[in-house]
């Protein structure tokens, strides 16, 4: 497993799942406070929940780092690196909007206490987290712990595999708010 190509790679997606999510703080309020027909979230609210979601994920991403940090003193990386393979595929659905049943946890859920400018630069603030972590752990030092995740049944996942969780989150409800501007538009 090429571990540079892998963090090269996830970079690369957080880099286009946060400035896909930027662009929709410029919309206009119509767009930014319409109501599906469905009765979902508005865009505002989704783009809360995207923050919301982010911090708890990256509180398992500090921890999970730090703890692979320390593991980097009594495991052995290279062995680690060689036997690991990223199974892409596994992850594909978790930035698919309405490919399995989502159920998130009240915490997750937008309470409309956040102003947009707030919700923009929390966003952005967390983007900077996760390339941070991995220029912490710019050796493959993230494949050296592993924590349960239980959405779509991924089990135990690296540090570097919540990181891509987190930016295919994002992705996914970058599909709902073009559904949601697409509603918008028809009516």
């Amino acid at each position: 497993m090429d571990i540079f190509r892998l963090i090269q790679d996830i970079r690369k997606h957080l880099n286009l799942s946060f400035d896909e999510v930027d662009r929709w703080f410029d919309k206009n309020k119509a767009t930014l406070n319409h109501r599906p027909s469905n009765g979902g979230w508005t865009i505002q609210q989704i783009l809360e929940h995207v923050y919301l979601t982010n911090f708890y994920l990256l509180i398992l991403i500090e921890k999970g780092s730090k703890k692979a940090m320390r593991n980097y003193l009594d495991l052995d990386l290279n062995l680690e690196i060689k036997k690991y393979s990223f199974n892409k595929k596994r992850f594909e659905k978790v930035g698919e909007y309405g490919a399995f049943e989502w159920i998130r946890p009240e915490h997750m859920e937008p309470k409309g206490e956040l102003n947009l400018n707030e919700i923009r630069s929390l966003i952005s603030q967390q983007y900077h987290q996760c390339l941070n972590y991995l220029d912490l752990m710019k050796n493959g030092e993230g494949l050296l712990c592993k924590t349960t995740m239980t959405v779509n049944g991924l089990g135990k996942i690296n540090v570097y595999e919540y990181i891509y969780f987190l930016s295919l989150h994002a992705q996914r409800h970058v599909t709902q708010m073009k559904n949601n501007e697409l509603e918008t538009i028809k009516n």
